[in-house]
């Protein structure tokens, strides 16, 4: 602010200056003059001002308003321009020794005689002088140049200028006159929309089929498995993030080795995502999200009526608050959250499901946990026909881990038929192990089928 009212205070000086060397012509010749000698004064003008043009217009009582533009160059955006350097290059005079005689005229002691400029000249030469300054001084304030100015198209560059003629002062006062009426106008206001939504969904089949005489033995087997995802996402612009995702994903599969099902659950999965963000930086913001997840149907052990999972058995309830760090490119969607507290709720209410696979005590139905969450989603275009979509999960309550690495390479063939690579490794050391496995778990599963997205 000290350096604007400096600015200022430079150019009220000069100005004053100015206008005490000589009489001023009137407003009128002053803006022929200086429009037909300068195309710069006429170019910014029309590009600052030429919108007001329309108080010229002889129903309007204000149409004799006459802009100076002497000082256009210290009124407009500021510029390097070329004058000011070439003003003081220049060596258009000889010095003289000073010399204490009785003839002690101003003209005797200055190396050039005013009365051989016009006020334009004068007034230029002054501003020159001030552009200078400010060039050397307050660099940080120049935010264009004369050739760049000079390179724009004017508001209205091809309408000259036309003197005003004189206008009495009573004339201002009078009232407008009655407009004519035109008829009605139909307004259409469209209010900005902050909600994108869409979704992709895909169909995936494999088939695999060996007779009962195969040589090498084997079984044959079917399987299908159907994706869905739908999103709806907030984001205002300027601080506040809303994100919201419904995904549901449902695998069967036939095997003729289980006499006692037709088909089994390969991949069953309910999940629901909200995460409210607000800005803190530039890429951080400040978060709460909550997710919740489950399965849809029953899943049996191979050749036994033992249920090993069922909808809301087991179910997971994580509330968490912490800072996200976000990244958008063309080509790449990252995000990073970090919640130093969480909270997750684990339920299993079917008593035929053993509870202390899934970490519970024997008996009981819930277990909570407090403890620390990271959560990483990234959806990466690593050419236009392969992409990756990758999410890790951790949660600790600083007694046992379990992390989740989901990742999904599509190979798109065309809009409609693409190939599908899901890996899911899952680490839990809070469940109980199964014999003499470790624990850590990982399923596969490579498909082709129909996917379409919107």
């Amino acid at each position: 602010m000290k350096k604007y009212c400096l600015l200022l205070i430079t150019i009220i000086f000069v100005t004053f200056s100015a206008t005490g060397q000589g009489a001023a012509p009137s407003a009128t010749k002053t803006k022929d003059v200086v429009l037909q000698q300068d195309s710069m004064p006429s170019l910014l003008y029309q590009y600052y001002f030429g919108s007001l043009d329309s108080l010229n217009r002889s129903q309007y009582p204000l149409r004799y308003i006459a802009p100076n533009p002497y000082y256009y160059r210290l009124f407009t955006p500021l510029a390097f321009y070329h004058a000011p350097v070439d003003q003081i290059n220049e060596m258009t005079w000889e010095f003289q020794p000073f010399e204490t005689t009785a003839d002690t005229r101003p003209e005797k002691m200055l190396p050039f005689n005013e009365n051989a400029f016009t006020a334009v000249d004068r007034t230029n030469k002054q501003v020159n002088k001030v552009l200078l300054n400010t060039y050397i001084n307050h660099p940080e304030l120049i935010v264009t140049t004369e050739d760049e100015i000079r390179s724009r198209q004017a508001f209205r560059e091809d309408i000259g200028v036309e003197p005003s003629p004189k206008t009495s002062v009573l004339s201002l006062f009078k009232p407008d006159p009655i407009g004519v009426e035109v008829g009605e106008a139909e307004v259409v206001i469209h209010k900005p929309n902050f909600w994108i939504t869409g979704g992709n969904g895909s169909l995936q089949l494999t088939q695999n089929y060996i007779s009962d005489n195969w040589h090498k033995g084997g079984d044959s087997n079917k399987s299908m498995l159907g994706y869905l995802q739908l999103f709806a996402n907030y984001n205002d612009k300027e601080k506040v993030q809303f994100e919201n995702m419904f995904e549901a994903k449902v695998g069967f599969i036939t095997n003729d080795a289980d006499t006692m099902h037709s088909y089994k659950m390969n991949s069953d999965l309910l999940r629901l995502y909200s995460k409210l963000g607000i800005q803190a930086a530039y890429n951080w913001y400040y978060t709460i999200s909550g997710e919740f997840n489950t399965q849809f149907f029953r899943n049996y052990k191979t050749n036994s009526n033992e249920v090993q999972s069922a909808f809301m058995a087991p179910a997971n309830l994580i509330l968490s608050i912490g800072m996200d760090y976000k990244k958008k490119t063309k080509d790449m969607n990252l995000s990073v959250f970090v919640s130093p507290l969480a909270y997750n709720l684990r339920y299993v209410g079917l008593d035929k499901v053993d509870e202390t696979k899934f970490g519970l005590d024997e008996g009981k139905s819930t277990l909570q946990d407090f403890g620390s969450k990271i959560q990483t989603t990234l959806s990466w275009k690593i050419i236009p026909s392969v992409v990756l979509d990758s999410r890790l999960y951790c949660f600790t309550n600083y007694d046992k881990v379990e992390a989740e690495w989901e990742n999904t390479v599509n190979f798109v063939l065309n809009r409609y038929l693409s190939t599908k690579l899901f890996v899911h490794a899952r680490f839990d050391d809070g469940a109980k192990r199964v014999d003499d496995h470790s624990y850590f778990q990982l399923q596969e599963l490579l498909s082709f089928g129909i996917n379409y997205k919107w």
